[in-house]
């Protein structure tokens, strides 16, 4: 769908969660002196029902996911009926429950934002990279309240050990320090043949694997590091 008419579908949803604000409760009429004073209670009106496709809705969790609004995403999806025609569809949609899932997350409400991650399957390899670093931060985050304190690379290490990326979000490949095992394989692969490897070399391996060639310099050179170290052991 084109950006601009995405953009009009968001400014639409915006005028109406701002009339929805504006007439919850019907003001009371002015009683004259002359009349009887009685307490009434305030009439509230049901908020309007926005009538979007579930194409639709997705489109603009999207766009508002992608301009960093969350604020105006919660709104979003708070504004959705309840009894939406096609709920079934819209609670299976990935652009919906990546977005809620987002929303739970920078309220705080982890309990929510886990159920939603344990509880659907993710296909998209973006969306598995988005809701892992949200799993892995929310899971961070309640460890440092308990500790009462920021957390190590070896706390941080132990708490992914804890708590495993459900399958739902990840799949199914090892990783190893952060580094896949198909990666780290073609790594000691190259390192066999060339241990300190040229740019023109950091770049070729760079694309075969995914990484930045600054990532793939870091490799070789801890890799080497290790290597005397080891080398230097043996030979005492």
């Amino acid at each position: 769908m084109p950006l601009l008419l995405q953009l009009k579908q968001v400014k639409s949803i915006s005028h109406c969660l701002a009339m929805s604000s504006s007439s919850l409760v019907k003001p009371e009429p002015t009683s004259s002196p002359t009349q009887q004073t009685t307490t009434t209670s305030p009439l509230l009106l049901p908020l309007p029902t926005l009538n979007f496709s579930v194409s639709q809705v997705a489109s603009v969790c999207e766009t508002l996911e992608e301009s960093g609004d969350i604020e105006r995403l919660g709104r979003f999806l708070w504004s959705l009926p309840v009894a939406h025609p096609n709920t079934d569809e819209l609670n299976r949609n990935e652009s919906v429950l990546r977005a809620k899932a987002i929303v739970a997350f920078h309220l705080g409400n982890f309990k929510e934002l886990y159920r939603i991650l344990e509880s659907c399957k993710f296909s998209s390899k973006d969306s598995h990279l988005k809701l892992q670093t949200l799993w892995l931060e929310a899971h961070y985050q309640e460890a440092e309240k308990l500790r009462g304190r920021p957390l190590g690379p070896v706390d941080k290490y132990r708490v992914r050990k804890k708590f495993p990326l459900p399958r739902t979000i990840w799949d199914g490949e090892q990783k190893t320090h952060c580094f896949k095992e198909r990666t780290r394989s073609l790594l000691r692969e190259w390192y066999l043949q060339d241990p300190y490897p040229n740019p023109s070399k950091k770049r070729e391996l760079a694309q075969a694997t995914g990484l930045t060639p600054t990532q793939v310099g870091n490799w070789f050179k801890n890799r080497r590091q290790r290597d005397r170290a080891a080398a230097a052991k043996n030979n005492r």
